[in-house]
């Protein structure tokens, strides 16, 4: 079992400094591939990434949820242009260096979310993502 990076993620970064085998590396470029990302290939199943997210956005792939309910102060982020993501979130990640992620949108509380699509768009920034690879 690997883990997947879902739309909570606002690149905060820290999964990626606590990885042993350095299987995650965010997307780039961030209009396209706005999160982390984690190569299952390479993963070693360690969850050392999980308490490592301020935002609670890193799953065991078998139990990305399928019906997460919000509180209401989550923030989604998608590409660029995706219907509905209108805000934007400036912030610093775990390095103290700005994040800025034009494509933002902040779940409403109880509204509930499928959060299983982002495990196909994990494996696809690996098979299509423009020549990212993790440290082997």
């Amino acid at each position: 079992m690997t883990y997947t990076i879902t739309d909570l993620c606002l690149r905060d970064g820290g999964c990626a400094t606590v990885c042993p085998v350095e299987c995650i590396v965010p997307g780039k470029p961030v209009e396209e591939w706005p999160w982390y990302y984690i190569d299952p290939d390479t993963c070693i199943d360690c969850g050392a990434c999980v308490p490592e997210c301020p935002y609670l956005a890193i799953f065991p792939l078998e139990e990305v949820p399928t019906a997460y309910k919000a509180k209401g102060t989550e923030r989604l982020a998608a590409k660029i242009s995706t219907p509905g993501y209108s805000e934007t979130f400036d912030g610093t990640d775990h390095f103290g260096k700005s994040v800025h992620m034009p494509a933002i949108r902040t779940m409403v509380a109880g509204e509930v979310i499928d959060f299983t699509p982002a495990n196909d768009i994990n494996a696809a920034f690996f098979k299509e993502g423009p020549g990212y690879s993790a440290a082997k």
